[in-house]
């Protein structure tokens, strides 16, 4: 039985229901830093990022930082980690065309979910909704 790390449970959570992307960033670099700079959790940073980038305007940052996401994650299809990593991929590079096509169109995050596969990591997810975590502001 797989054990997940809180903090790829508070981005699954930040990511799918918050849509707090800035909060993803957060706890994933934090994750990515712990874990010796995993390119696979880099990627999943690297996707929250371009959401975040494109939620405040800056639509070249938004690709930049989905085309990066893209190539780390690639090599991981179809499932790592107890997600669909091959939905998110196709989703991600549907948005990134969507993107380079209306580069300056407004932020409306269109069903960009990461699909959680695995029993134990939704009800880790479900129990982090019931009682999102409370970060320190700086």
């Amino acid at each position: 039985m797989p054990i997940y790390d809180r903090l790829y449970v508070e981005f699954l959570y930040y990511f799918n229901e918050a849509r707090d992307y800035f909060e993803c960033h957060e706890v994933m670099e934090e994750l990515w830093l712990e874990e010796g700079r995993n390119p696979l959790y880099q990627g999943l940073l690297q996707i929250a990022v371009g959401l975040y980038h494109h939620a405040n305007g800056n639509a070249s940052g938004s690709i930049k930082l989905f085309t990066a996401g893209l190539e780390k994650l690639e090599a991981h299809r179809p499932v790592v980690l107890g997600i669909d990593l091959g939905k998110l991929l196709d989703d991600s590079q549907a948005y990134l065309r969507r993107l380079a096509r209306i580069a300056e169109a407004p932020f409306a995050p269109y069903d960009l979910d990461i699909v959680v596969l695995d029993e134990q990591l939704a009800q880790l997810v479900e129990q982090v909704k019931r009682n999102p975590p409370r970060h320190e502001e700086d």
